[in-house]
């Protein structure tokens, strides 16, 4: 994500101030999540406490870059807090597990290819949290990407897969 600093404080490409939202994750297994709070940029709306999510989540659930989402101030924590999902953008967000001996390169140029981003994480090397415009052909990125699975050089997580990408496949993840 292209950012500009102002005054300390990010600025997104639309000129927004940026802020952190904290998002709190439940433990889902003794392992996982290996955080306890992940913390998104977000930009502010017109709408009081409603805040646009810019960048592509790696533990969060059901948010994708883009949404809308409603935060709290927590003045104990001094932070921002999610507080509810208020709408999707058409986007979509997966995480990608590199096993060894995957082909991290081919991957990455079939998610450039497709129209895809994707963002990494210092300590989870082997992670990526990958966005899916709304405007990229799921079915066919879904069905590349299976076929790695399958083949044991990755494993996927649908983490928010929007209402348009759901619609265009034959069943829903």
């Amino acid at each position: 994500m292209d950012v500009t600093q102002s005054s300390g404080r990010p600025i997104s490409p639309s000129g927004a101030k940026m802020f952190k939202v904290a998002f709190d994750l439940p433990q889902e297994r003794e392992d996982w999540p290996p955080v306890s709070v992940e913390r998104l940029w977000g930009e502010k709306t017109d709408v009081r406490f409603e805040i646009r999510v810019v960048n592509t989540p790696f533990f969060v659930c059901g948010i994708a870059f883009g949404d809308l989402v409603m935060v709290r101030p927590d003045h104990e924590r001094r932070e921002l807090v999610f507080e509810s999902f208020t709408s999707e953008s058409g986007h979509s967000a997966i995480r990608i597990i590199f096993m060894r001996g995957g082909d991290r390169e081919g991957v990455e140029a079939f998610l450039e290819r497709s129209g895809c981003s994707w963002e990494t994480a210092p300590g989870f090397g082997n992670l990526v949290a990958v966005d899916i415009p709304s405007d990229v052909d799921y079915r066919k990125l879904r069905e590349w990407l299976l076929a790695r699975v399958e083949a044991g050089e990755i494993e996927i997580q649908e983490s928010a897969i929007s209402r348009t990408h759901r619609g265009r496949l034959d069943r829903a993840p």
